[in-house]
Parts: structure tokens; sequence; C-alpha cells
């Protein structure tokens, strides 16, 4: 689990009591502070982190963050937790080569590894961050802003554990809390039932490229209608007149709805290059990628129906070539054309009725 430490020295007079009570109710891990006073007041259900510079006296409650800028500072530090200090801090300021092996040590050594880096490239934090990944300490990264925290913690996909940010008022407390706990849900897949297939003639297809490599057991979930999907292979698996594309769905007709984060659905024809889509697993593990690319193009179309274990009837329609292919259980690779009554498919049934994607409770029928 992420979590954020929040810098208060910057926050404004006006702004202050709600960011605290914002960092409170949302459950930050720390609260960081320059007056040992006013953390003095905050309950122990938040730590209280005592910033750099500020007297340290009568802090024993405090998490005291301390700057060292060399490997001198660190031994000091170091000295104080293997003495028996067990909320030893450091601060690193990264501004070149020593200081990214000052910090990489402190992470290595310490319970709090704090950094903070000059330039803008992520490439220190990354070094940083697999020199402490396998530590029993945590590190954590300050960030400028909400976007830079979003950064940080996809860096090297498993990011800090921790982001320091100091918000201008409530709303970026809980937007950096909400942000660190996201996380896509696994799904209960289903077994379907093949009823039939069709020829339908020519129709629009799209192929959805993403900036992702997809395992060879994962997919995305397509379907006519919003309740019902199946669950359709990327490129992965080796086609004997073309090469793997082992980053691109077939997916389906324009019209057709892709399952994405959120419990949201996206029409095909609505995706772009940015969008964000869900990566499933024949397991119902999750994954949020992102589009590179659509690509939208006249092909002949075949039409699948199936039956889920309950009855709940699915319909998804894709490219009539032999080479667009789903999984069924198992994670089998079945070409949709050969497809026969009887086969079975992995796929996804939601209760849910939506408008413009979102769920909603009313009345709707899909046929």
């Amino acid at each position: 689990m992420k979590f954020a430490w929040i810098d208060l020295r910057t926050v404004s007079a006006e702004q202050r009591e709600a960011v605290v009570d914002a960092a409170i109710h949302a459950r930050v891990d720390a609260i960081v502070d320059s007056d040992p006073e006013r953390l003095a007041t905050l309950p122990n259900t938040v730590k209280r982190v005592l910033a750099p510079g500020a007297p340290a006296e009568g802090a024993d409650d405090l998490i005291v963050l301390r700057e060292i800028a060399d490997l001198d500072g660190l031994g000091v530090l170091g000295a104080r937790h293997r003495g028996g200090e067990q909320d030893t801090a450091a601060l690193v300021n990264v501004v070149d080569d020593p200081t990214l092996k000052l910090a990489c040590e402190a992470a290595r050594e310490l319970p709090y590894t704090v950094v903070r880096f000059k330039d803008p490239t992520k490439i220190p934090l990354e070094i940083v961050i697999a020199a402490a990944d396998s530590s029993p300490g945590q590190l954590i990264c300050e960030a400028a802003d909400i976007e830079e925290a979003q950064i940080i913690i996809d860096v090297l996909e498993k990011g800090s554990e921790g982001v320091l940010i100091a918000p201008k008022n409530a709303n970026d407390v809980f937007a950096v809390v909400e942000m660190l706990r996201t996380k896509t849900p696994d799904l209960d897949l289903t077994k379907l039932t093949v009823q039939s297939i069709e020829h339908l003639g020519l129709g629009d297809r799209v192929c959805i490229d993403t900036c992702t490599h997809f395992e060879k057991d994962e997919g995305m979930l397509v379907g006519s209608y919003s309740h019902g999907f199946v669950l359709c292979v990327s490129e992965t698996h080796p086609l004997p007149y073309m090469p793997t594309r082992p980053f691109r769905i077939n997916a389906g007709a324009l019209h057709s709805y892709v399952l994405g984060a959120d419990n949201r659905t996206n029409y095909l024809s609505e995706l772009k290059a940015g969008s964000s889509v869900l990566a499933v697993g024949a397991d119902g593990r999750t994954r949020r990628i992102v589009v590179g690319r659509i690509k939208l193009e006249s092909r002949p179309l075949l039409g699948i129906k199936a039956v889920s274990e309950e009855g709940v009837e699915v319909n998804l329609i894709v490219q009539d070539d032999w080479h667009v292919r789903v999984l069924g259980p198992g994670a089998a690779v079945l070409n949709t054309t050969e497809l026969k009554k009887g086969d079975q498919l992995l796929g996804y049934v939601a209760t849910d009725k939506r408008h413009v994607g979102w769920p909603v409770g009313e009345f709707c029928v899909e046929k």
C-alpha cells in the first residue's frame, strides 16, 4: 500500500486547518511540520514528522527528519538507529552522483529516507528504488504536485513506498490519497457457451494498439452489450503469415463496449491515443494500460452469440478472419472462425445497466 506524507510548511494559514482535517480524515501516513507544538496537537492515528532544521528538544514522540549531505552524516543516523532509535529518518537532496549514492545507502540502512531530486529526470529515482528494493526501510520521494506524484508511483512499475507533497488545499490531500490507493480490482470471470456464429458481411472493426506488452493469457473484455463481455486475446501468440504484435488487440466492431477501470465502459470508436483501458488476465487479474492508437478499418465481420452459466446472453462481433482470437477456460487460445456451438469461452457478466459508460440503476434492454 502506497502512502502520503503531507507537508504543512508552505500551506497558507487560511487553508491549514482544512488541510489537517483532510489529512486526518483521509488517514494519511504522516504530517510534516517545523513546529513541534503544532505536531503535538495531532492525534496518534497519524505519524508526526518534525522537519529538518527545526528545534528537536522535547521531540521524543516525533519522527525527526534530519538532512544529511555525506556518509559521515549517514553514519551518525545509522548509529542512532542501531542504538535503538526506531524512527530515524533522513532527507537527502540528490544533486549529483555522490548524493545519489548517499540516498541509496540511506534507503538501505534507515527506517525512513526522504529523497528530493534537483533534476526532473526520474532515472536517479529508479536507481534508488532498485537499491532499496530488499530493504525493510521506507522510501519517500518528494513531489512538486499531484501530476509528479502520479509519475513517481509508476516508476519501475512500483515507485517509492511514499510520496511527500505540500498541498495547496484539502482537495489536493484527497486527490493524492485516492491516487495512491487506486488499484484495479480482480474480476470474477465466467464460462460462456457458444450458441452460434454468423458471417455478417462488411463493417468497421477496431484494433487497439496499446503502450504495453501483453502477457500470453491477457486480453480485453469486449462485447456488444454493456452487461456481457468476451475476453479477446492479444496478438502475442504466433501467427503463420504475420509477425506477432504483442501490444495489439483485434477487439471488435466499432460499436462494441470495452470494459475499463472504475467499472466504466467505452465504445471502441471513442478510444484514442492516451485513453485508459483495462488489461484482463484469464485468472481475472487486471491492470490499467494506455492506448497508443486505434486502427479502424472496414473488414468482413463475424457475430458470436454465447450464454453464461446463469443464462445471460452475450454477443461479440469481430473481424471475420481466422487469426482473430479469444480466450477459453485455462487460457486456451481459440480462433474465432473455428468456434462452434457448445465451445466454451471466458467472459465477464455485469449486473449494471449503463449511461455514457457509467453504471446506473435504470431499466434498459439490449438485444
